[in-house]
């Protein structure tokens, strides 16, 4: 059947170039429609509790991810010149475009009693710009007297202010996000650089767009760098211009096709789908070294070009084709996960490495019938000294220290099994960051000064049309909650319309700051109509509005039955994360009774939980369910339980020792690195199936003699599988030059596996397949 095809595709080589290239033409124009994904929710099944549960709190409160904050530390704020360029920081953020609202010590509001009216008049607490230090002084001393502020805009321990700025909830998701970040951050350099006060900046919108950025930037250079790195490899290997370019050529239309499939689909580039393209040359090149290495081979016994270009597709087709569609199996699996994230990424890697055996099979014969016979120089490398010795030693190996290599065999999963079992499950939101980098320096000063800014939410329902309101048990309970939350050390001052209900009262009182508290009974009916004036009279205000009105609106749903707790709190990871959402909630179950109140918690930090939880097991699953389907496809190519048998655990044991090493070392598993298992695993067992395929192709031409045959299969495949290894290798060292831990753990952590791969299908398969033989003349 091979050899047919290939006496087909250099029959009618010219046209299925043209259907290819012009096919190819068509992609590339797909391709250059394909846009950037900034939604960070795909990682959530629909249908999954708390993805519903943050769906229902957005529909009722709105966005909740969507605040960054800028951030100072001096003690001169309240001097004419700091104060004054912190004034016009505010002002200047405000213009900037995507901005709805700031909020800063400068444009603070208070309330002044207007008894002839029964109303509150907003005003501004400070005017600048000042001439006056003493009227500076004057305000700062009204805004110190406002416990509402305290810990909210500033820490009065360590002389830290906060600059919320909050985002058009339309433009978080979408690609104007990263132009607007960058105008934001404009006013905030120059007060930098003329203030003299160093900056810090943070929350989520400008985490998730810096990061995105330079990972999308990254993932640009890696692209062309494995495409450099293995123009280098193959010219190196095949000394061959030819060979090189048209390897490229194979792997750039596998790199267009993928992009293209993702707009075909409807698919954005997400952060795991931009690892496609250069996964796609990796990937690739493997399939052009095996069939030029068959070409070569032959043509060098035969000298007949025609003859060695269908020997080469019949006796490396089905080899290439389980390759493939074993690498293919590794990331397809992710397809059947209820993640859209997962599910994009199977997808897309699927199809596409299945394309690139079609791509190789049309493209590499077509052109090499054109091309001129290879050259003596070209297949030098089948004669290589040094990698003929090292066959030779792995040939002794095999067959006079068996024992040997199974005690190497049995320490090393020792070694594993011992890191396994130190091994943690734990992800971070910026964790793939270095600790140098001002991201990961900006975020841990808001931590120290402002217990941290990932945002929590919590939904207090009464189960009751107007619950809130019917009597004063519910606030007094809210209040109790909030003190218990921000006794927590790892959060934020929680905000909720029961602390603008105090900032009221304090005002009714003539400002008096001992009367910070909630309204008692005696209070309500005296305070009712200078509540609801709050409303209606603070428009003229510069950001009252937002600051206290807001909170009675964007606070509360419209039936008064549900009351918003919002808390920012520092990113503790997902281990300690859980264990502090169960605390909370029983301390919520002890003080609103179950039977009257339902406390959700919600908000990005339980949906980040979530969807970190949900990959890592989608992964896990993924890795499981590719062992199946990897066993199926060489059981069905070998018809032999020994076979498979012999096949699994060379590849079986890379995965384990990589993981240990993991454990030893203290890499965490989380998204970035469980990825590297079902990665590796589709691509480490084309290694095996090159060498079975050669063993049982070779098996009859050597009487059935499996040590016969296991001497030359390590002599014939044994070149190309270290030459295929190396640059699968280099390909993924490449990787290693990430500045983030994700991207660098896939590069080295694949890089390891790959390695251990090569050694245990070069030295421990042949001893599995010589054991486990019946007979010395039965495979």
């Amino acid at each position: 059947m091979w050899y047919s095809l290939g006496k087909f595709i250099l029959k009618n080589r010219t046209i299925l170039l043209i259907v290819l290239i012009a096919s190819t033409v068509f992609m590339a124009y797909k391709a250059s429609e394909v846009k950037m994904s900034y939604d960070f929710a795909k990682s959530i099944p629909t249908d999954n509790p708390k993805y519903i549960d943050y769906q229902n709190f957005l529909q009722q409160f709105g966005q909740d991810g969507n605040t960054m904050v800028v951030g100072i530390s001096t003690d001169k704020l309240f001097t004419v010149d700091v104060f004054n360029r912190l004034n016009e920081l505010q002002k200047n953020l405000r213009t900037c475009k995507g901005v709805t609202g700031v909020l800063s010590v400068s444009n603070t509001v208070n309330l002044i009693k207007n008894d002839s009216l029964q109303k509150f008049d907003a005003v501004n607490i400070f005017h600048a710009p000042y001439q006056n230090q003493n009227v500076l002084d004057s305000d700062k001393s009204a805004f110190l007297n406002l416990p509402f502020y305290r810990n909210l805009l500033y820490n009065p321990v360590t002389n830290a202010y906060l600059i919320a700025v909050t985002l058009d909830a339309n433009v978080i998701n979408s690609k104007a996000r990263v132009s607007i970040i960058q105008g934001i951050e404009k006013p905030i350099n120059e007060f930098e650089k003329q203030s003299g006060i160093k900056t810090y900046v943070s929350g989520l919108p400008y985490i998730r767009t810096v990061v995105s950025s330079k990972i999308a930037h990254e993932l640009n250079w890696f692209l062309a760098g494995s495409f450099l790195l293995s123009a280098i490899t193959l010219l190196l290997f095949f000394r061959s211009f030819s060979a090189m370019l048209m390897s490229l050529l194979v792997v750039a239309m596998g790199v267009v096709w993928s992009v293209g499939t993702m707009v075909l689909f409807g698919y954005k580039i997400t952060l795991l789908t931009a690892l496609i393209p250069p996964l796609i040359v990796v990937i690739g090149i493997p399939n052009c070294i095996y069939f030029l290495n068959k070409y070569h081979s032959v043509y060098k016994e035969s000298n007949n070009k025609e003859a060695s270009l269908v020997n080469m597709i019949g006796r490396m087709g089905v080899v290439t084709l389980f390759c493939n569609i074993a690498a293919a199996i590794g990331f397809a699996v992710f397809a059947f996960t209820s993640s859209d994230l997962l599910k994009e990424f199977g997808v897309v890697s699927g199809i596409n490495i299945m394309m690139l055996f079609v791509i190789s099979l049309i493209f590499i014969p077509s052109v090499l019938s054109f091309l001129p016979a290879p050259k003596p120089i070209q297949m030098r490398y089948l004669d290589n000294k040094t990698l003929t010795n090292v066959l030779l030693k792995i040939e002794k190996w095999t067959f006079h220290y068996t024992k040997f290599v199974y005690g190497i065999t049995v320490l090393l999963i020792i070694f594993s099994v011992i890191g396994i079992v130190k091994m943690r499950s734990e992800s971070h939101v910026v964790d793939d960051l270095p600790q140098s980098d001002k991201i990961y320096e900006d975020l841990k000063w808001f931590e120290n000064n402002f217990n941290g800014v990932m945002p929590l939410d919590i939904v207090v329902d009464t189960k009751k049309k107007d619950g809130l309101f019917r009597n004063l048990k519910t606030i007094e309970k809210i209040d109790k909650f909030s003190a218990y939350m921000a006794s927590q050390p790892n959060i934020a001052k929680p905000l909720s319309f029961v602390e603008a209900l105090k900032f009221v009262r304090q005002s009714f009182y003539e400002g008096d700051s001992t009367y910070y508290g909630i309204p008692t009974d005696f209070d309500l009916p005296f305070m009712a109509n200078y509540i609801k004036s709050l409303n209606s009279q603070s428009k003229n205000v510069a950001q009252s509005k937002s600051v206290l009105s807001s909170m009675l609106k964007s606070f509360i749903d419209t039936s008064k039955q549900k009351a918003r707790i919002s808390i920012n709190m520092k990113d503790v990871g997902t281990l300690k994360l859980p264990e502090m959402l169960k605390n909370y909630q029983q301390k919520a179950n002890e003080i609103f009774d179950t039977a009257h109140y339902k406390v959700t918690f919600t908000g990005t930090t339980i949906t980040f939980l979530e969807g970190s939880t949900f990959i890592i097991n989608g992964l896990k699953e993924s890795i499981f369910w590719a062992f199946v389907l990897i066993a199926v496809a060489m059981l069905y190519l070998f018809r032999s339980a020994r076979i498979l048998l012999c096949s699994l655990i060379p590849n079986v044991i890379p995965l384990v020792v990589t993981a240990g090493v993991m454990g030893w070392v203290g890499i965490s598993i989380k998204p970035s690195t469980v990825l590297v298992f079902s990665v590796a695993l589709g691509i480490a067992i084309d290694v095996t199936i090159r060498f079975l395929v050669n063993y049982k192709q070779e098996l009859p031409k050597y009487n059935d003699s499996v040590l016969e045959t296991l001497k030359q299969t390590i002599r014939h495949t044994g070149i190309s599988i270290i030459y295929t290894s190396l640059v699968l290798v280099a390909g993924f060292v490449i990787f290693c030059f990430s500045e983030f831990g994700g991207t660098k753990g896939l590069g080295w952590l694949t890089s390891l596996t790959l390695a251990i791969a090569t050694l245990t299908n070069l030295v421990l398969l042949p001893v599995l397949i010589k054991s486990l033989s019946k007979k010395k003349s039965e495979p």
